[in-house]
C-alpha cells in the first residue's frame, strides 16, 4: 500500500516529531549525572537534530557542522528559588517586530558566579500553557544574539527539573532562538526585566561571522 501525505499534514507530523525529540533530549539530561559528559551528550543530540531534521531552523543543513558554544563551566549551574506572583499579563516583542502574549507567573532568585540576580518566569498565554524563561546579558550583540537566549521552554520540553520551589538553572544549556539561524522563524525576545547585568559566558554562542542582530 502506498501512503501519500498532504504537504500541510507532513509539516504537522514533522513538527510533532521534532518536539518529541527535544522532549527526549531533555529527559535524558534530567536522568543523567550533572556535568560536562551529560552536557556534551546534549550538544551532540542537538547537532544531530539540527543537522538532519526537516524542522531544523538551519537553512543549509548540508554545510552544517555543529552549533557553537562557550566552554563548559560547572559554576554556571545553580538553584533558583521560585517566588510566585499574582498573574500579570505580559506582551513581549518578537524577532519579526510582532508581539507574543505571556503571563508573568513568578520570579526566580539566584546567585551564580558571584552575582545575585533574578529573572521573571513567563507562562505561555495559550491552551496548555508552559513555562518560558528568556534572558539577556552582557554578551548580547557581540558573542551572542542581541535579542537574548532561552533557558527554559517547557512547551518544547526544555528544562532540567525542579524540586519544591528550587528550580535548576544551568546556563551551560542556554540556547539561541531559532530566528538566529533563519528569518523564517519568529521568536519571542527577552523582555527588559530579564536583562542580567553581567556576561553569561556559557551556553550557545554565535558562529564566527554570524550576525548578532540586536533584536530590540
Amino acid at each position: 500500500m502506498t501512503v501519500t501525505f498532504d504537504p500541510d499534514v507532513s509539516h504537522t507530523l514533522d513538527l510533532w516529531d521534532y518536539r518529541r525529540r527535544v522532549h527526549d533530549i531533555y529527559r535524558k539530561m534530567r536522568e543523567g549525572r550533572p556535568g560536562e559528559e551529560t552536557w556534551a551528550a546534549w550538544r551532540a543530540a542537538r547537532d544531530l537534530l539540527f543537522g538532519e531534521h526537516p524542522q531544523s531552523p538551519i537553512e543549509d543543513r548540508g554545510g552544517f557542522d555543529g552549533l557553537n558554544y562557550f566552554a563548559y563551566d560547572p559554576e554556571w549551574r545553580t538553584l533558583a528559588r521560585f517566588i510566585p506572583v499574582d498573574n500579570e499579563p505580559e506582551v513581549i516583542g518578537t524577532s519579526d517586530e510582532g508581539t507574543a502574549r505571556f503571563v508573568k507567573t513568578g520570579t526566580l532568585h539566584f546567585a551564580v558566579k558571584g552575582n545575585q540576580a533574578s529573572l521573571d518566569v513567563l507562562w505561555l498565554d495559550a491552551y496548555g500553557g508552559g513555562v518560558f524563561l528568556p534572558f539577556r546579558d552582557a554578551t548580547n550583540g557581540e558573542t551572542t544574539y542581541g535579542g537574548g537566549r532561552y533557558l527554559l521552554d517547557t512547551v518544547k520540553g526544555a528544562d532540567l527539573g525542579h524540586s519544591g520551589d528550587q528550580v535548576i538553572l544551568d546556563f551551560n544549556y542556554a540556547y539561541h532562538p531559532s530566528c538566529v539561524h533563519s528569518p523564517r522563524w519568529s521568536c519571542p525576545l527577552a523582555p527588559p526585566a530579564n536583562r542580567l547585568g553581567f556576561a553569561v559566558s556559557a551556553g550557545e554562542r554565535l558562529a564566527p561571522g554570524q550576525p548578532a542582530s540586536t533584536g530590540t
